[in-house]
């Protein structure tokens, strides 16, 4: 059975639930271990004040029983505090769509009459059940030595120059050295340079995006497919991470720049060490080629759009009465790239631990733990080839053909 969540609930309702499907029994998980990625997604300089509401935590409601997961699908909820705030509000109609949200397009889409039903569903809020839900698969990628870490490379122009690596531990020493300041950067002297950006665009009314990159180690060679479209792992990984609010662009490894350079310049050289273990000396397809894992750390990065709700307002029409005006200010952050990283990290989570069941089959985490330590290594004794002439032995259809008519 594929994994798979389906998120429920709305920005200002009483809660939001997740229900995680696919989950192998036998995973031990408690609320504690969900913990840290929430708290996590509320930090971040230029957050606005609904963090100051909310204390996030992931309540367990079925699928783990005495400390273990049961292999049936886990509910998880988390309350929204701020609920309290709306429960007993007359709600004023919302007529005017801002620009960049799903206000116009939901309305488009789905006949509503007021556009709050759009606003309610599309929100941010929502990534909330799926930090919860992955914290669920990071447990689980923990368990195979796999793991799942982020970082802010670029707000508002402002780029952190970070060398090209194959190290995992330099890759570890980024995502806790980004953990040690507001803005999630793990070049210091950068980080405080972001952080004036923001405070800058703060005081002109108005929004910052960025870029950030996830990045996951330990990951084994051949987790994903070259042989169907909707198997490919980085299709998977770009699909994942492009759903979250805001993301407008994906790239594996360094794609982009890649696409300026000539070939010999951008792909991996295989190399022999001398136990055997096949390598690459450099990284620049990110951790995948054909779709399938190379062993090497899989990088994930992300453009995200500034916010779209700025206090300097921006042309609009009232669909209630047909007129030009300006949009109406919802309380929004100012920028959501720091505050972004675990949702990254959760969504490529999610796509590697599906991978990994994929990969590995079995209904628990006893038959799981074998069928990993078997699995087929980048290394010359376990690539055995026969070295032989052969044909495809396909029918000569052509010929065939022309014997039928003669």
């Amino acid at each position: 059975m594929p994994l798979r969540f389906l998120t429920a609930g709305e920005s200002h309702g009483p809660q939001l639930t997740v229900i995680l499907e696919g989950m192998p029994a036998g995973l031990p998980l408690s609320e504690d271990d969900l913990v840290e990625d929430m708290r996590r997604r509320q930090k971040g300089y230029g957050r606005g004040g609904r963090m100051q509401i909310e204390k996030d935590g992931a309540h367990i409601t079925a699928g783990v029983m005495n400390g273990l997961t049961t292999g049936g699908p886990i509910a998880l909820t988390i309350y929204n505090r701020d609920w309290r705030n709306w429960r007993d509000k007359a709600i004023d109609p919302f007529t005017v769509p801002r620009p960049g949200h799903a206000d116009l397009t939901g309305a488009v889409k789905y006949g509503y009459t007021d556009l709050r039903l759009s606003l309610e569903r599309a929100s941010a809020r929502e990534t909330a059940a799926r930090v919860a839900a992955a914290g669920v698969c990071k447990k689980l990628l923990d368990i195979f030595g796999i793991r799942v870490v982020g970082y802010v490379t670029m707000i508002g122009g402002v780029r952190a120059g970070l060398p090209e690596t194959i190290d995992p531990a330099e890759y570890e020493r980024r995502a806790a050295t980004a953990e040690e300041n507001e803005v999630r950067c793990p070049d210091p002297q950068i980080a405080g340079k972001m952080r004036a950006r923001i405070k800058e665009a703060i005081q002109a009314k108005d929004t910052l995006g960025g870029v950030f990159e996830i990045v996951a180690l330990g990951v084994p060679a051949g987790l994903g497919s070259h042989v169907h479209y909707d198997r490919k792992l980085d299709g998977r990984l770009m699909g994942a991470v492009g759903s979250i609010q805001s993301i407008k662009g994906v790239e594996i490894g360094p794609a982009f720049a890649n696409s300026a350079k000539q070939g010999t310049h951008v792909h991996d050289p295989i190399v022999r060490d001398t136990d055997g273990a096949l390598n690459r000396s450099s990284n620049r397809a990110g951790g995948t080629e054909g779709g399938i894992t190379t062993g090497m750390p899989v990088i994930v990065r992300a453009a995200m759009k500034p916010i779209s709700t700025t206090l300097n307002p921006l042309p609009t029409v009232d669909l209630a009465t047909g007129d030009p005006t300006e949009a109406i200010y919802e309380r929004s952050d100012y920028c959501a790239v720091p505050r972004a990283v675990p949702v990254g990290e959760a969504m490529v989570a999610f796509v590697l631990a599906d991978a990994l069941l994929e990969k590995l089959g079995g209904d628990s985490l006893a038959e799981m733990q074998p069928r990993f330590d078997a699995l087929r290594r980048s290394h010359i004794d376990d690539l055995p080839q026969a070295n032989e002439a052969w044909q495809f032995g396909f029918t000569d259809w052509e010929n065939d053909a022309g014997k039928q008519q003669s």
